[in-house]
């Protein structure tokens, strides 16, 4: 197999990965594209990249290929309630406020959007946080979408299951709660239990396509993300989160991202939250 990565090979790939993800690889990641590129090709029967991208463009008719090529390239880091802050945030304004905006109606339901779930992390955390809230339990429904570029992540995500070195910022009451401990060649791994696999759904969206039709939300995550996005790609996806939100929904991004320079409708609330 030839490994090398010509410039053209490398600017070939930039330009398809970000025409079909909005992904923009800049220049110093030739190495890191290049890493990811041969290690998925020693698997994967191509003899070399100029082979592989000409299957890419000229022969892939279902796409599978491509969506393979965006679960390599794709980076997948997280764990369990990263970046604490925000859902210190949840418990103490995002939703007292939903609280009393749900107060009187007949049909209580509350909508969260976990966007670029990754391994299922940050879902499962959300779930945590609105089971721990006793409103939860006069009312009203919790849905939480869960989507990922990453076939690979999403297949992880659905099965909740986690080594125990996932979990230590995981306090051991929240633990008990909502993860069983696995026994035989599963010791050493924990489960999300039924009680927070049952809300949530995952599936696979990629953030430059349309979003979920009819769905409004009154949470997205959108967590270290848009970092991947040059600024034009920015703009065009917070557009469509902020038409996705209902009135006065919330969009918490990664505390090393920001908007400045990206044109919005959004509320400015705290550093990386923002509010229809």
């Amino acid at each position: 197999m030839n490994p090398e990565l010509t410039e053209k090979d490398y600017q070939n790939f930039r330009e398809f990965i970000y025409r079909k993800s909005g992904i923009n690889h800049h220049e110093g990641k030739k190495e890191l594209l290049k890493a990811r590129l041969m290690k998925y090709l020693r698997h994967s029967g191509f003899r070399s990249i100029g082979e592989y991208y000409n299957y890419l463009v000229k022969h892939d008719d279902t796409g599978q290929e491509c969506v393979n090529l965006l679960d390599t390239v794709s980076t997948n880091l997280t764990y369990f309630f990263r970046e604490p802050k925000h859902f210190q945030f949840l418990n103490e304004a995002a939703f007292p406020d939903l609280e009393k905006r749900l107060h009187g109606k007949p049909k209580k339901r509350i909508t969260l959007w976990s966007a670029g779930c990754s391994s299922g992390e940050e879902p499962y955390s959300l779930a945590m946080t609105c089971l721990e809230k006793p409103w939860t339990l006069e009312g009203p429904e919790v849905h939480i979408l869960a989507t990922d570029i990453s076939t690979k992540m999403l297949g992880k995500a659905s099965e909740g299951v986690y080594p125990e070195d996932r979990l230590e910022s995981v306090s051991y009451e929240v633990k008990r709660r909502y993860f069983q401990r696995g026994l035989g060649r599963w010791k050493g791994y924990y489960r999300a239990k039924p009680v927070l696999r049952q809300l949530i759904r995952f599936g696979r969206l990629n953030l430059v396509d349309p979003f979920p039709e009819n769905e409004g939300f009154d949470i997205i995550f959108c967590r270290n993300v848009m970092i991947y996005f040059d600024k034009p790609t920015q703009e065009r996806i917070v557009q469509k989160f902020h038409h996705a939100l209902n009135e006065k929904g919330y969009l918490f991004i990664g505390h090393s991202e920001s908007l400045t320079g990206v044109n919005h409708s959004f509320k400015y609330i705290q550093p990386s939250v923002y509010k229809k």
